[in-house]
């Protein structure tokens, strides 16, 4: 038994571990944005459901999780809209849908500038270390949940974008097989088909980013 023990991958639980917290962040604020979006443009449904929340259980959703704990591309449980209380349905929708996105982002963003901060303070001992890691996943499974929420695939954000582009009976034709989305996009992602390209446009993103990341040393140097 306790070579067993000895002969486990501790890295990889270690990793799972350190990756649930991360999660619970972003997909709480990319679905809270979603809301708060609808909230200014004229519609109160996502508020009414108690979505507004920070509390993470309100947008969990296992099989994403589960695809973002393992994969680190997943999604979380979609805020509803009425797209009907838009002025502009079409433009409303693609701007509520792009709102949970561009957050990852700039949660990238502030999360990067925070590593660069307390990097000094942190980089000195084991426990630093891992929460400088901690740190880093936060922002690049942020950057992961919104790039892959861009993908065009009902019930991701990227469909709600597509809607603004296309006529309303194409759209109208393409949810028709939402239900299917969720099951398209995990056989994609675990048969490696989507995993490098999007593993190369969060590379892409990171790295256009770390500029924030040496930002915050920068300052963090002056004191």
């Amino acid at each position: 038994m306790i070579n067993i023990f000895k002969n486990l991958d501790w890295t990889v639980l270690l990793d799972l571990a350190l990756s649930v917290v991360p999660i619970l962040i972003c997909i709480t604020v990319h679905e809270c944005c979603h809301g708060l979006c609808a909230l200014a443009l004229g519609d109160d449904t996502a508020k009414r459901a108690g979505r507004l929340s920070l509390n993470p259980l309100k947008h969990f959703d296992v099989v994403g999780f589960i695809m973002l704990l393992v994969v680190h591309f997943g999604w979380a449980k979609p805020v509803p809209v009425n797209m009907r209380r838009f002025k502009n349905p079409k433009l409303g929708m693609a701007l509520t849908a792009l709102a949970g996105p561009v957050s990852n982002i700039l949660l990238a963003i502030v999360v990067l500038f925070i590593y660069g901060l307390v990097y000094g303070l942190l980089s000195g001992s084991t426990v630093g270390y891992y929460a400088l890691y901690a740190i880093l996943l936060t922002a690049r499974l942020s950057v992961s949940l919104g790039i892959f929420n861009l993908i065009p695939v009902p019930p991701l954000d990227g469909s709600k974008v597509l809607f603004a582009l296309l006529p309303q009976r194409w759209y109208y034709t393409l949810m028709r097989y939402e239900k299917y989305g969720s099951v398209i996009m995990i056989v994609l992602v675990l048969t490696g088909v989507l995993t490098k390209p999007l593993t190369a446009a969060v590379e892409w993103v990171l790295g256009g980013l770390s500029v924030f990341a040496q930002l915050g040393l920068s300052l963090a140097w002056l004191f």
